[in-house]
């Protein structure tokens, strides 16, 4: 105790410009104020208004379950256009107006999180966490990285990894039981927006996969969410822009995020940092916005590492975290008197979150240390001395000790002895309906995806192009039958290759599965029929503009039957191709890996497709069993040759003529046959199939353990970045 103390009177001297919590707490230069426990409206550094202007009465009432919160209206002064406050903008007459929500209490009791390996003395990320959030409030979970806060979100919200063990309760509006769906939000700190879709359409997409109904209602639903989110000027933009319009800033871009979730109307929203990467000004604009929907009536729950003294004078409730340790629950202005109790008091001239943050953060010693022998011309490099550890150790005992603990045991103990009403799931959208609206969705963002659709068709036909006037002009001869079969090898080997040229656009179509698996708008099986109804039209068109110049080019037989079989195996050996690519990009998770890996597999397969050596003599334990037999261009090049040449013949002298078959045997091995080709287009199509299974496994376990090879074989990761 006494090195605490120690510790503490260093530390106090060090604030000498800090006043006492009495005489500092009314001070006009003091950051937003407000009765604790009440909803203010955000007010300036010089105004301070009476403690009377807006109070919000949350209680418990003794014969019943619910819990009751009365609001009066603001007090005329935070409006009054002299002010330089920042009162409530007024609402235009006929303008629509947000509906309310109905909130939930939750509540976390001696809540234990263990993850192994996480962390470097201990495997407990969170320890022994107690607290609540009501509805109409702000429950904010602040502290510095690796302390935990996330980890805490998704253990409260039912979302923790598979390897996370979680000990406690949760409650929801009293009872023990899990969310169901719909009943609540999550927000991730990365989350994946589809850039070529405006704001509207990228909602309204997401309501008819998460909603069911009527469309009309889910478009009233979409307004909703957009009024609610102060997103009606951003409505028609899109939200990655093109290029001739820059996209939507990270700010909007993060509202458009949590308006995703707002179109299930949920009672609690839970969200990983979202002041992520945001400015002051945006950071500000968006906690605004969030006090606006919480005054909704909607529980919001949510991580924050720093912010500034505006943004900290919003908050209702702050759970303050340190190696998983609870600091601190209760009130924002209780916050501060707990520092000062423990003799750590906010300097008048220093945000309320920058103090907690160099109180608990053992980074700062690092630095201190780092520079400790280093002086500028004012003297020391800082002025603070303390270790951290002994005011975590500090703040930790003082709380535990304090009126503020007990009052919230009190309070979980009121919100938990009756039940209240159980949260209803609300009813999902059927698998027909997502598939059609993904299929539908995958359509027109190909239509407007110039770069890695519409650019790739024009590659397509350049290449084929290319390839028809290198082989053109070689006649029905003979002797054109070697280099016949080696345009063929080239057009079959050569496309395939440009298609890895697709991994960016499959990589973000993942990356947007992913998003919507974790919050159940969607499924892995849904999107795999969703995209590949939608790639159809797509390789269809790219088959048949490139099938028709090369096959017109080379001077192949002119019927209309070996025509269309032409233009359907080609389809088919696109279509294996983009499941390989698919299942590449979901093994590796990694654009370099993913290309770098497919132009291996391109070029072995190439090798054993039995041009360049035939396939009877290819080494048999590798490259003839199984490679050969695994490589989709061995197909496709055989039916292609076996269409043009099974039932024709060649004239050799003046008497004597071969078949096709017999023409071609010296250059390709082909089967005699006639049905061989159907055969090939067969084992085509299995093949297709069988590279869609294979990438509905690797989803499925990619989404389910979060693992991928990019991720065990990623160097110098840090495995330890708890948050």
């Amino acid at each position: 105790m006494e090195e605490i103390q120690s510790q503490s009177d260093n530390y106090r001297s060090s604030s000498s410009s800090a006043s006492s919590p009495a005489s500092r707490v009314p001070s006009s230069n003091f950051f937003y104020l407000r009765k604790p426990g009440s909803l203010r409206q955000p007010i300036s550094f010089e105004d301070s208004p009476d403690w009377e202007d807006t109070d919000i009465d949350v209680r418990v009432d003794d014969g019943g379950d619910s819990i009751n919160i009365a609001t009066t209206p603001a007090s005329p002064s935070l409006s009054k256009p002299n002010s330089r406050s920042m009162p409530s903008p007024p609402v235009p007459e006929g303008a629509v107006v947000a509906r309310k929500i109905a909130g939930a209490s939750v509540v976390w009791k001696d809540l234990t999180v263990t993850i192994k390996g996480k962390r470097k003395y201990s495997d407990k990320v969170v320890k022994s966490s107690n607290g609540y959030a009501l509805p109409g409030t702000m429950t904010v979970i602040m502290g510095p990285p690796k302390s935990g806060k996330s980890t805490l979100l998704r253990a409260i919200s039912g979302r923790l990894h598979h390897s996370a063990k979680m000990y406690g309760e949760v409650f929801v509006n009293g009872s023990k039981s899990e969310m169901p769906y719909g009943s609540y939000g999550f927000v991730g700190r990365e989350t994946t927006l589809i850039g070529s879709l405006t704001v509207r359409e990228y909602l309204y997409y997401s309501a008819l996969l998460q909603l069911r109904g009527f469309f009309c209602q889910k478009k009233n639903v979409v307004e909703d969410a957009i009024i609610a989110m102060s997103l009606s000027d951003y409505a028609n933009k899109l939200i990655g822009g093109h290029c001739y319009m820059k996209g939507l800033p990270n700010g909007e871009r993060r509202r458009v995020a949590i308006a995703r979730e707002l179109v299930m109307r949920p009672h609690v929203l839970f969200i990983d940092e979202p002041l992520y990467r945001l400015d002051g000004v945006s950071a500000l604009l968006m906690m605004v916005t969030l006090k606006k929907l919480a005054s909704m009536g909607c529980t919001l729950i949510f991580t924050i590492c720093q912010s500034s003294t505006e943004v900290f004078g919003l908050f209702d409730r702050i759970c303050l975290l340190s190696n998983g340790n609870t600091l601190f629950f209760g009130e924002t202005l209780a916050c501060l008197q707990h520092f000062s109790n423990a003799g750590f008091p906010c300097p008048i001239m220093q945000s309320p979150s920058d103090h907690f943050l160099r109180a608990i953060n053992t980074d700062f010693d690092r630095i201190i240390a780092m520079c400790k022998n280093w002086q500028d011309d004012n003297g020391d490099f800082s002025s603070v001395k303390m270790d951290t550890a002994v005011a975590i150790r500090t703040l930790e005992a003082t709380y535990k000790s304090s009126a503020d603990a007990a009052a919230v045991e009190t309070m979980i103990l009121r919100l938990t002895e009756k039940g209240g009403p159980h949260l209803k799931s609300k009813g999902k959208a059927g698998n027909a309906t997502r598939i059609a609206v993904l299929t539908w969705r995958s359509l027109l963002i190909m239509s407007r995806e110039w770069k890695y659709y519409w650019l790739r068709l024009i590659l397509y036909m350049l290449l084929t192009l290319c390839i028809g006037t290198a082989f053109s002009g070689l006649g029905h001869s003979l002797s054109s039958v070697v280099t016949r079969v080696a345009a063929v090898f080239v057009f079959v080997s050569f496309t395939a290759l440009l298609s890895i040229a697709g991994v960016p656009a499959l990589m973000k179509e993942i990356k947007i599965c992913a998003s919507e698996e974790s919050n159940e708008h969607s499924g892995v099986l849904v999107f795999l029929f969703g995209q590949l109804l939608s790639s159809i039209p797509f390789l269809f068109l790219i088959s048949i503009s490139s099938s028709l110049v090369f096959y017109f080019l080379i001077g192949l037989r002119d019927e209309f039957r070996l025509l269309m079989y032409f233009v359907l195996n080609f389809f088919m050996c696109l279509l294996v191709n983009e499941g390989l690519v698919l299942a590449m990009v979901s093994l590796w998770k990694d654009i370099f890996w993913s290309v770098l890996t497919l132009v291996s597999i391109q070029v072995i397969m190439m090798l054993s497709a039995g041009y360049f050596r035939i396939r009877s003599t290819l080494p048999r334990p590798v490259w003839t069993y199984p490679i050969s037999y695994l490589a989709f261009h061995t197909y496709a090049i055989q039916g292609l040759l076996e269409n043009e040449y099974l039932d024709t013949s060649f004239a050799v002298g003046q008497v004597r003529t071969i078949s096709g078959f017999q023409a071609i045997r010296s250059a390709y091995e082909i089967s005699s046959d006639y049905d061989s080709k159907w055969k090939n287009l067969l084992v085509l199509f299995l093949m297709a199939v069988a590279y869609r299974i294979l990438v509905f496994v690797l989803l499925y376990f990619r989404m389910a353990k979060n693992i991928s090879l990019h991720k065990i074989f990623r160097c110098n990761q840090d495995t330890k970045n708890t948050r």
